[in-house]
């Protein structure tokens, strides 16, 4: 079954878009179509696939499945390489309605670049109580708590931002963080595991982070894990609300408006292939 596609990627993080209009699929096939285009020796090799779907009252509908398979709840760089693909693909206008995990979202492109395009996306309100992470705990929040991996006491701070993330302020990354990163994704405290994020303060408008995935790994940026480590410096008195987010592959800039409690992303979105996939049912 030959399954039409495109690639994209924002810093790294890559994930390919498949449209029902061409291919109606469900959820159990998606997740193994996910793994087969998602290898990267066998596969196109991405971090994710995104289904999209059309809806009323929303430019498109779309489903996150990560490199295993997994369905996952929001993609803050999934978001904006929807909106990118919309515009490419007779989209009308900049702006665009765009509903992930159950919930709609405002993304808008800010202009074309050399490379791409930089865009912008709203990923609502942070929620840093315990059972909305999820994390198991007696606590409400666990904001500066402490989790103990193997032999060692880490703190922590956990929150959700449409999806589960676990942040751990770090002095330098000189440490097997990747490994770390693993063993805190699939914690017995996370019943729905964790991404996690491993954050420098650089000063109180720039962090350095290195990103683990859940049901990806290391993808090189993310856009959820840049706006929940900047909301989780905001708790712990450590940076402004408005932040430059490093990583490896760039820099996404966050903004955490006071008055509206909601998050902005914003950064670079760029086409890499597209073409047709053989897929193995």
């Amino acid at each position: 079954m030959k399954i039409a596609f495109s690639k994209y990627h924002a810093l790294g993080n890559d994930f390919i878009v498949v449209e029902s209009g061409r291919t109606k699929m469900q959820r159990p096939q998606l997740s193994r179509l996910a793994k087969q285009m998602c290898d990267r020796r066998r596969g196109v090799g991405a971090d994710g696939v995104l289904y999209l779907t059309k809806d009323r009252g929303v430019d498109c509908v779309v489903d996150v499945f990560n490199a295993d398979g997994s369905w996952a709840e929001k993609s803050g760089n999934g978001l904006r390489i929807t909106a990118v693909h919309l515009k490419t693909n007779g989209g009308k206008g900049t702006a665009f309605s765009i509903r992930m995990g159950g919930v709609p979202a405002n993304v808008k492109i800010v202009k074309k670049t050399t490379y791409g395009y930089l865009v912008k996306a709203e990923l609502g309100r942070p929620d840093f109580r315990a059972k909305k992470v999820p994390i198991k705990s007696n606590s409400e929040f666990v904001i500066n708590g402490a989790i103990r991996v193997g032999d060692i006491e880490l703190p922590v701070t956990c929150l959700s931002v449409g999806n589960p993330h676990t942040v751990v302020i770090v002095d330098s990354f000189d440490f097997d963080w990747k490994s770390l990163g693993c063993e805190i994704e699939t914690h017995k405290l996370f019943p729905r595991s964790t991404n996690v994020e491993f954050v420098k303060i650089v000063n109180r408008k720039k962090l350095k982070v290195c990103d683990w995935e859940r049901g990806a790994g290391a993808t090189g940026s993310s856009g959820t894990g840049a706006a929940a480590s900047v909301c989780a410096a905001v708790m712990l008195g450590l940076a402004n609300r408005e932040c430059e987010v490093q990583f490896e592959t760039g820099a996404l800039h966050v903004d955490w408006n006071a008055k509206t409690d909601t998050i902005e992303l914003t950064g670079p979105v760029q086409s890499v292939t597209s073409g047709s996939f053989e897929f193995n049912r």
